[in-house]
């Protein structure tokens, strides 16, 4: 059986993406050939990935056979980009390469891989347990049902978010970055449980759940954010003292701007 997904680079998001592909049987192991950078991680991932796909490292003499798949997903480190050099073996037609580079556009991609029609993703953190959410900018010349198979390879991890290339970075502004913002803000109010007297592992567990059932309560309800603030506040109550401090702090605009300056990062990137 050739190779259909050829993957280089190989860590926590790549695996992401393709272990769910393999559980569900939408590919078989025989259809996945991944290229890492060391040997280290060839045979770390020889002996402890629990799928049974072809694993290449940088040196290897089949490198070949990555760049042979008719798609890739190029799962690097932007600042790694420079180390990578196209391949093709396809005079007629040329082959597929989807990037999950943070910040890397797609005119870039198309200068740096010209025997490819290149397709721009952004994905975060949560795809790892079923959870993501992903953005997806083609260019011009992804057919249809390239599209449509492209599209299934990240629904089986994420929810599927099509954009034209200029929302990418704000896009990944507001979910790729903002997960750190999230854990910032969890371990914040964990902290203020500790100075009232609780355990640090009890306050931290107490506000995950309170965000949980926060979350849920706007998503599977009626309730806008405002409606939800304005339930919990009372007159003269303690909600409304607590929203006081954090308005005199400028914790809305401090977050605001944070969103901004991770979508302006992106774009340098570009």
């Amino acid at each position: 059986m050739p190779h259909k997904i050829g993957v280089i680079g190989f860590g926590n998001i790549a695996k992401a993406i393709i272990t769910p592909l393999l559980d569900k049987n939408f590919l078989e192991p025989e259809e996945i050939v991944c290229l890492v950078n060391t040997k280290e991680s060839y045979e770390n991932l020889k002996t402890h990935y629990k799928h049974k796909i072809k694993i290449l490292y940088s040196s290897s003499p089949d490198i070949n056979l990555v760049w042979n798949c008719p798609i890739k997903i190029l799962s690097v480190k932007p600042q790694q980009l420079k180390d990578i050099k196209e391949f093709s073996s396809n005079q007629f037609k040329k082959d597929i390469l989807i990037s999950i580079l943070a910040g890397v556009s797609l005119k870039k991609l198309s200068v740096k891989f010209p025997n490819h029609n290149c397709v721009r993703v952004v994905t975060n953190i949560p795809i790892t347990i079923g959870k993501g959410l992903t953005g997806i900018s083609w260019s011009h010349e992804i057919e249809d049902r390239n599209k449509i198979f492209i599209k299934n390879i990240f629904e089986n991890s994420s929810k599927v978010f099509e954009f034209s290339e200029e929302y990418l970075d704000i896009f990944l502004a507001l979910t790729s970055s903002s997960p750190a913002i999230i854990a910032l803000i969890i371990e914040a109010l964990g902290d203020g449980g500790l100075s009232g007297g609780l355990s640090k592992r009890l306050s931290e567990e107490l506000v995950i759940e309170m965000i949980l059932g926060t979350v849920l309560m706007l998503k599977d309800s009626s309730f806008s954010t405002s409606d939800l603030k304005n339930t919990v506040t009372s007159p003269g109550g303690t909600t409304i003292a607590a929203l006081r401090i954090l308005e005199k702090k400028g914790l809305r605009s401090a977050l605001i701007e944070s969103i901004m300056e991770a979508m302006n990062k992106s774009k340098e990137f570009g």
